[in-house]
């Protein structure tokens, strides 16, 4: 299976780093093909300029093969810290430009774009990774937990993602060694079991 994989977080030592790590070779020690896209590293640019809104237009290499690369991804794997509630402009800025008409989802025929979409992703499964410095229990009591709204209702289920999991690790600010060694291994396990050999 190809298995796209996009990390989002500058810092090289960061923990999301040591996530998208783990993820990458507990997928390629299972035997699927991994796509891997860091957004800081590659200098992704997330501005999505107006000549790239209309549907059927011819998109910037860089852009057409992200497009490329979701559409036939098989599964799909996001790594990113929570910050403000929502995903580093950087991966806003990617989904803005790759998760779009004609590549993730489609509307009915004779639909301007103001009824349900059908999602056209062929990923079966799609995972995310976050880290934040906010309990859970504060996250969804007093935040409503928006990125589980965002990646799971407003992108993926859109899309037409069967089966979506996100698991967010925290807090990361006062984690041990030991903690993130754990959690790792969390990592590995939940990949395993979303994405069996």
């Amino acid at each position: 299976m190809k298995v796209l994989v996009i990390l989002a977080h500058p810092d090289p030592g960061s923990f999301n780093h040591a996530i998208a790590s783990t993820a990458i070779e507990t997928l390629k020690e299972s035997g699927h093909d991994v796509i891997f896209h860091d957004l800081y590293t590659e200098n992704f640019d997330p501005i999505l300029p107006s000549e790239e809104i209309p549907k059927d237009i011819s998109l910037p290499s860089e852009i057409e093969n992200h497009c490329g690369e979701i559409s036939n991804a098989g599964g799909i794997i996001i790594v990113h810290p929570n910050w403000w509630g929502q995903p580093p402009a950087i991966l806003k800025g990617w989904i803005d430009r790759v998760i779009r008409p004609g590549v993730a989802y489609e509307f009915i025929e004779e639909d301007k774009g103001e009824g349900v979409p059908i999602g056209l992703l062929k990923a079966k499964t799609a995972i995310i990774f976050n880290t934040s410095n906010t309990a859970t229990e504060r996250e969804k009591k007093v935040f409503g937990d928006p990125l589980e709204t965002i990646w799971k209702n407003c992108i993926f289920d859109l899309c037409g993602v069967e089966k979506f999991y996100r698991r967010t690790f925290n807090i990361i600010v006062t984690s041990s060694g030991n903690q993130r060694k754990k959690w790792l291994e969390e990592v590995r396990q939940i990949i395993e079991e979303y994405y069996k050999k």
